[in-house]
């Protein structure tokens, strides 16, 4: 009976699912082709390209219209390649540079992308008011607008599916407006203007007007999470755009040109409606065009603020993520409507016009280095079905950077820099992505080719840090001096730390990430790992001889010395194995209860006829650095005639060192373990050492001095003199 019952609420839910509405997808013609010729066909064709014309002549235009495609067509290439590669979410361009980039650069990249699709929607609806009026010259303009405006917004907030449909009768419309201006009853006999005086504007002010009618190719992209197919729609319907696109545009530049005089290309924005054969369809056209590229903005921006903000990119981000069971940003739509009408009241086309090309040149530009660098990185996982050759990619990203500074340098240099601004208010802001992205990989390649070439130089002097190779016996009981370890390293040096264990790895593994998290938040260069081993110091061997041959490797061995004397030999047989890698040698002495006090001043005992002092100045610069301290030179002098020759040595070796100028000199009387009693009060001593380790007066010296003891030994690779 149970069984019976529970198998019919099962069938139950079953049945309520299976009605609930289903998010339908779109397929490349009206979803890609459609929206993208739409946009790209729109106001600026209208009403603008017959004053590009009049000021750059027939030759001029084309090569307006070819340079803006140019960048459109690799850009076109660049994100149908990297689409057939990766899943392409919602958001368009914003999707495809964060799954590559990270969210970072996909959300400082997307937040102007959003823009630039905003105030698209304001500029198309502006291009139908203009045409609105010429036709009801009586009418308001504020209030055309507006209406407009309000009659779109409410066909976006109901459904994508409705603004598609809509799309294609509008479709039908421009085909039928540009046949009638194809069919112009004027004679086309006028001589051909190849090349214009640009009496309004200069190139680059003309080029800047015009390219926002080629920036259509994002329209099917946008709505990329709504498309069946998004790796097959998008290459196909994008560039399919843009091919018929281009060449309708030069047709119109040529008959613009033939038919109609240079002054009043300049002068009538209505040009295109005077010359027609049935002046109404161009109208019509336009009214179309206008509306359907309004459409469009209105339809994809609030999908890239919605896919922004499901990655808690932007403020109020569960407000603008929230979405209805058939896939629609309502939320987001509003909000977007709300950014266009304020655009509406203090808008200007031309105006409008550069800045949209700006946003979008950055949109695009990143979009082509995205797909350059996947490119030149040659991972396995980028594979795309459609392959473009490298030069396009880097063509589309150094094109949008020239265009850029040729159109306005001010601009462009207060574009480029809140781009950054805002990725270092995202990084901050600790975003954290699902999947994963390419940065890490991208700088390791250039680690690894940066390594290649290095090792065609030789190692000098004159560039060695503090690389330390750090053994720790036991990660949970150590009491390493980690502070300690961070001012030897930092700003530049690092530190490879390791343990060695045959049991409890995953515990040890665990216990040595929290012993080193201090060091990492500290921005310190730390890896660390555990080798399974029985014996310590077989596998501390190991990872000696491993790293040395290393392109990264340690240059010094870092130990610690304990109470417990039944570690000499390991000690012992270490520092054995350092010298015959040729690593420097540092061994710490930490006081017990002093530690290293007030980490101020530092003491540096050296002898006259010592060879072994490089490693132990260098050490002492480093945490002179940063303790912000100073550093007593000090000797010993075994009579008293010898003093004055010995202050000479220490203040002829502080010029050559190029010690800084809080450095004292101090030359003791006396014998050795005694001096040391004696000596100057410091938060750490700084002892070379010899060939033959005692230590016993290691451990003694922490006493004698009452502070923490380094001993150094030379690799003979350190020069504290170049």
């Amino acid at each position: 009976m149970s069984q019976s019952l529970l198998e019919s609420i099962s069938e139950k839910v079953s049945q309520l699912r299976s009605r609930r509405p289903k998010a339908k997808k779109f397929n490349t013609f009206g979803g890609v082709f459609t929206p993208d010729v739409l946009t790209i066909l729109g106001v600026i064709m209208y009403l603008r390209l017959g004053w590009v014309v009049g000021n750059a002549g027939f030759l001029g235009a084309v090569a307006i219209i070819l340079l803006a495609k140019s960048v459109t067509i690799c850009t076109g290439l660049s994100m149908s390649s990297i689409t057939t590669n990766i899943k392409i979410g919602a958001g368009g361009a914003y999707s495809i540079i964060s799954k590559s980039l990270g969210l970072e650069a996909g959300g400082s990249i997307g937040i102007p992308f959003y823009i630039s699709i905003t105030l698209s929607a304001a500029l198309y609806i502006i291009g139908f008011t203009e045409a609105w009026i010429r036709v009801f010259p009586f009418h308001n303009y504020q209030l055309v607008a507006s209406f407009a405006w309000f009659c779109l917004l409410t066909i976006s907030y109901i459904s994508a599916h409705f603004a598609i449909r809509i799309q294609y009768m509008i479709l039908a419309v421009i085909a039928f407006s540009l046949i009638s201006f194809f069919l112009t009853p004027a004679s086309p006999d006028r001589e051909l203007v190849l090349i214009g005086n640009f009496e309004d504007a200069g190139f680059w002010k003309v080029f800047a007007i015009f390219f926002p009618a080629v920036t259509g190719i994002m329209a099917g992209a946008n709505l990329s999470g709504d498309l069946k197919e998004p790796r097959r729609a998008i290459p196909l319907g994008t560039m399919s755009a843009i091919t018929v696109t281009t060449v309708i545009y030069i047709l119109l530049a040529y008959m613009l040109t033939v038919i109609v005089p240079q002054a009043e290309l300049r002068d009538n924005q209505m040009v295109m409606v005077d010359k027609a054969i049935w002046g109404w369809a161009v109208i019509a056209g336009l009214m179309g065009a206008t509306l359907s590229s309004a459409l469009g903005s209105m339809v994809g921006a609030p999908r890239v603020l919605q896919a922004l903000a499901e990655q808690r990119i932007v403020p109020f981000h569960s407000f603008f993520s929230a979405k209805t069971r058939s896939n629609e940003p309502r939320n987001a739509v509003v909000f977007t409507g709300i950014v266009i009408e304020i655009f509406l009241i203090m808008g200007n086309l031309d105006f409008l016009a550069s800045l949209i090309t700006m946003f979008f040149l950055i949109t695009y530009g990143t979009l082509n280095l995205v797909v350059f660098i996947q490119q030149s990185m040659k991972i396995i996982s980028f594979r795309p079905t459609f392959k473009v050759p490298k030069f396009i990619p880097l063509l589309g990203a150094f094109g949008c950077l020239i265009i850029m500074f040729l159109i306005d340098i001010v601009f462009s240099v207060i574009a480029i820099t809140s781009i950054f601004i805002l990725y270092f208010w995202l990084e901050r802001r600790g975003l954290k992505q699902t999947t994963g992205d390419i940065r890490g990989g991208l700088f390791l390649v250039i680690a690894e080719r940066v390594s290649r070439f290095a090792m065609k130089f030789p190692r000098h002097q004159v560039t060695w840090k503090p690389d330390l190779l750090v053994p720790i016996d036991n990660p949970k009981v150590w009491s390493g001096p980690l502070l300690f370890i961070r001012n030897i390293t930092c700003p530049s040096g690092s530190i490879f730390a390791f343990t060695v264990k045959n049991r409890n790895i995953k515990q040890t593994r665990k216990n040595l990430e929290d012993l080193i998290l201090p060091l990492k938040n500290g921005n310190v260069l730390i890896k660390a790992t555990i080798i399974e081993d029985e014996k310590f110091l077989h596998g501390a061997k190991l990872v000696i001889q491993t790293l040395r041959a290393s392109t990264f490797s340690p240059n010094v061995l870092f130990l610690t010395l304990s109470n417990d004397e039944s570690k000499d030999d390991i000690i012992e047989s270490l520092v054995a194995e350092a010298v015959k890698q040729k690593m420097g040698l540092s061994i710490l002495r930490q006081h017990p209860r002093i530690a290293f006090g007030m980490q101020k001043t530092i003491n540096l005992w050296l002898r006259d006829k010592s060879p072994n002092w490089h490693l132990a100045m260098l050490i002492t610069l480093q945490l002179q650095l940063n303790w912000e301290g100073s550093i007593n030179l000090v000797t010993v002098a075994s009579e008293k005639s010898d003093r004055r020759r010995l202050t000479h040595f220490l203040e002829r070796l502080s010029d050559q060192a190029r010690m800084p100028s809080m450095t004292n000199f101090h030359v003791l009387t006396g014998s050795f373990k005694r001096v040391l009693e004696d000596a100057p009060r410091a938060d750490i001593n700084i002892f070379g050492v010899g060939k033959k380790l005692s230590f016993d007066f290691i451990r003694q010296s922490t006493e004698l001095t009452k502070s923490s003891c380094l001993f150094v030994r030379d690799s003979g690779e350190e020069s504290a003199l170049v």
